[in-house]
């Protein structure tokens, strides 16, 4: 359903002559396929859930390129990242609040027993994302961290 969406969404932008969108798009669909290639699954397609972890990969990607981008004074790149970005998180489901995180990242310490120290932090971020998957890591390891710390 995503991958044709995806698809959808491509000839809609090739019809409209968006250039930098057509981009984007053939990008993802590019990396959808590389990993449907890799995984021998090429003939029944990846689970959205799979193209969704594909899609996470792109957007990391990109959020690192933005930040080397900026952090270089290169803004017109940071900015053809910045709107790539913008449209791949169109395509992903939306992440948990901050708040939300902390709760859950509470709630599996909390049920954890003994001491919890930085060793901990691999087990803790594992239970975390086995309840809900649409959690940004970067975040996650944070309050993670921070927990553990406090």
């Amino acid at each position: 359903m995503l991958k044709q969406q995806l698809s959808d969404d491509l000839k809609a932008a090739m019809l409209a002559g968006d250039k930098p969108l057509v981009g984007i798009l053939r990008d993802l669909k590019s990396a959808i396929l590389s990993k449907e290639v890799a995984e021998n699954k090429r003939d029944q397609g990846l689970e959205d859930n799979e193209i969704v972890a594909v899609l996470k990969k792109e957007q990391k990607s990109r959020k690192e390129s933005l930040d080397v981008y900026q952090k270089a004074g290169e803004q017109e790149r940071a900015n053809i990242e910045k709107y790539q970005l913008e449209v791949i998180e169109k395509y992903l489901p939306e992440e948990m609040s901050e708040d939300d995180v902390k709760k859950l990242v509470d709630e599996v310490v909390s049920s954890l027993e003994g001491d919890i120290s930085m060793k901990d932090m691999g087990r803790i971020i594992g239970v975390v994302k086995a309840k809900a998957d649409n959690i940004d890591g970067a975040l996650l390891a944070q309050i993670v961290k921070d927990r553990i710390t406090a």
